[in-house]
């Protein structure tokens, strides 16, 4: 892959490389294809494709009822409550 291929890449992603990004990125990029040419020179014949490495399965359990924490005792971990609630500051502006 040439630098005019990246730079169309790169203005395609709306990125703004300097010429030293090109270079420094043109050298990954070469390398990256290379990889993938190694690994599409190997034999999967008879390999069933897989999403995880291991075989997992869900582990289901019964839900059960448990006691809670009382509201009180939750409560004493805010640094302030208003009533049953957490009393956090307030991130967003309004703009009239």
């Amino acid at each position: 892959m040439g630098s005019l291929d990246l730079r169309h890449i790169a203005r395609l992603s709306r990125l703004h490389l300097t010429d030293a990004e090109i270079k420094f990125f043109e050298t990954q990029v070469a390398q990256i294809l290379s990889f993938v040419d190694q690994l599409k020179a190997v034999d999967v014949e008879g390999v069933e494709p897989t999403s995880h490495p291991l075989s997992l399965c869900n582990v289901f359990r019964e839900d059960e009822i448990k006691p809670s924490i009382l509201l009180e005792e939750f409560l004493k971990n805010a640094p302030r409550a208003k009533g049953p609630f957490f009393e956090v500051p307030k991130i967003i502006e309004s703009h009239s």
